[in-house]
């Protein structure tokens, strides 16, 4: 980007939430069923047909707003959302427009990991709709000829979330979505899943001059599903702002959308005010009326979110900063790291499994998810107290957990089976020294006239005609005193 412009970025991010019915109906909101096959007439817009708001989505709202700081509104109204397209079966989206249920949040974001900088950005509201249809064309299996319009993802509840013009830059939008999304998948809303469209960003980019305090004509960039594809979109257009500008063009306020074949944005059409969706109060709908009891039970529910367990991990259980952050990225893997180390009792060991040998499995299989990982906290937790007892070593603890891995059988048995116990008996592992040094007298001799390099050789043959059962410890307490004479 020039040096002469500054970048200023608001995102709107619609949450599908995870609930098992639609917003304003009993339809299942669940994905990937075929064509048409849950529906109803309310939500397909049918004539008589009236909305009856969903208590489970008010909840969820409730949640998103409290861990965003945002003030909850006590009332609330939906408004009617006027707009033609074709996969809006009634003509009009219900939305909130004037009374939102939540206002005035923000997130805090890391800028600068190196100095733990961090940046405010501001939340200017989260409000509740439904969303609309998905067009479909030929390729569809079982889809004639032509394109068609799907509803079974009408009237699925969505919160949209809408920040304030804070962002400076494609990496800020990265942090703020990143930090957003593993907020909304801890509360236990949505799955978070993009791919499938649970966790979505429009993108609202200008640039002005530096040091102005005049922001620039923006576009909309709509329906951004990857973080990556944010980054892309938005540096695109930046830098396609920029280059009209200084080509002595305007920028017009309009709705781009983005092709990851391309890597660019493209005009959609004429960006909409709001008074071009004629919004008014849905008649169909009451006001909603949220109580402060109904509040406080929602605060009293919220799990511990991430940046307190974050800094729960590194003051009462001594990890690094870099552990707390791992752990803690992944709402399931903080839970098995949090269950294994209530059997355990060893953090650090805990941590430095989970991040190692269990995900380096879980990611060469198929990057599974830990909530099916065949080794539980109980098993793992097995392993390191055959590790702690010294009944196995370190080495010999990858080649049990590989089998755990595969088998889901306890370590104990895989021990016990494959004679796999660690020999700590000090005469046994003597006499394999004293072998040694009988083969390698010369080895011995250099070891002795100063060259202390060759210990790693004696430990290495003592492991080898151990086949790694030998106590480590002991190998090099022994084999020490015995090479000094």
């Amino acid at each position: 980007m020039s040096s002469k412009y500054q970048a200023v970025i608001g995102l709107e991010v619609h949450v599908q939430l995870s609930t098992n019915t639609k917003i304003f109906c009993g339809c299942s909101t669940k994905f990937g069923s075929s064509p048409n096959s849950q529906t109803c007439p309310v939500c397909l817009g049918l004539p008589g047909a009236l909305p009856v708001l969903n208590r489970k989505v008010v909840e969820y709202a409730i949640r998103a707003g409290l861990a965003t700081d945002c003030t909850i509104a006590r009332r609330s109204v939906f408004a009617r959302k006027n707009y033609f397209y074709p996969d809006l079966p009634k003509g009009y989206q219900i939305s909130q427009f004037e009374l939102p249920i939540c206002t005035g949040g923000h997130l805090d974001i890391d800028i600068n990991s190196a100095s733990n900088s961090l940046k405010r950005i501001g939340i200017t509201r989260i409000h509740m709709e439904e969303d609309a249809g998905k067009l479909v064309h030929a390729d569809v299996p079982g889809l004639a000829q032509g394109s068609g319009v799907d509803l079974n993802r009408a009237c699925t509840p969505l919160l949209e979330i809408v920040s304030e013009p804070d962002i400076r830059s494609a990496d800020e939008a990265v942090a703020y979505l990143k930090k957003l999304h593993q907020i909304v998948v801890y509360l236990g809303i949505t799955d978070g899943n993009m791919e499938e469209g649970s966790f979505r960003c429009d993108a609202n980019v200008s640039v002005m001059p530096v040091g102005s305090d005049r922001f620039g004509t923006r576009t909309e960039t709509k329906n951004v599903n990857s973080f990556r594809f944010v980054k892309q979109a938005i540096e695109y257009e930046i830098e396609r702002q920029i280059e009209v500008i200084e080509d002595g063009g305007r920028i017009v306020q309009e709705t781009r959308l983005f092709d990851p074949a391309t890597g660019m944005t493209r005009s959609m059409r004429g960006k909409e005010e709001a008074h071009d969706y004629r919004y008014f109060p849905d008649p169909d709908l009451v006001p909603l009326v949220i109580s402060d009891d109904w509040v406080e039970d929602a605060r009293l529910a919220l799990p511990e979110l991430p940046d307190r367990k974050r800094a729960r991990y590194m003051a009462e259980l001594g990890l690094t900063e870099y552990d707390a952050d791992v752990l803690t990225a992944n709402r399931e893997l903080a839970h098995y790291f949090e269950d294994c180390t209530a059997l355990a009792g060893q953090p650090k060991s805990v941590a430095n499994w989970v991040m190692g040998e269990l995900t380096r499995a879980l990611n060469e299989d198929g990057n599974r998810s830990i909530a099916d990982c065949p080794v539980t906290p109980r098993l793992l937790a097995d392993l390191l107290a055959l590790i702690d007892k010294g009944t196995i070593s370190g080495k010999i603890a990858k080649t049990v957990f590989e089998e755990m891995y595969t088998t889901g059988r306890e370590a104990g048995s895989i021990v016990a089976e494959k004679g796999l116990v660690q020999v700590s008996d000090t005469g046994e592992i003597e006499g394999i020294i004293d072998a040694i040094m009988k083969a390698n007298a010369g080895q011995v001799e250099e070891f002795r006239s100063g060259k202390e390099k060759v210990f790693g050789f004696f430990v290495g043959q003592v492991m080898r005609a151990s086949k790694g059962k030998a106590n480590p410890a002991v190998v090099n307490e022994l084999l020490l005193k015995k090479l000094k004479g």
